[in-house]
């Protein structure tokens, strides 16, 4: 089982580059990069709340749970 950050369709879907997001969000591109790539071992839900803000969607739109 794992978790699938679908943070980049969001970033499509939305017309907002990653560097856009990491700067209203407040974290480094760095950091958001791993976090697109599905490297991040977790997730404040602070973090999540301003990515969620920031691309007016819901976590669910984000984060995705598949078993393999």
């Amino acid at each position: 089982m794992s978790i699938i950050i679908n943070l980049d369709v969001m970033l499509a879907k939305r017309k907002m580059q990653s560097n856009e997001l990491a700067d209203i969000v407040g974290i480094t591109p760095a950091n958001l990069s791993i976090l697109k790539t599905g490297k991040a071992k977790a997730i404040r839900f602070s973090t999540l709340e301003a990515i969620c803000e920031a691309l007016d969607c819901q976590p669910a739109d984000i984060l995705e749970y598949s078993e393999d």
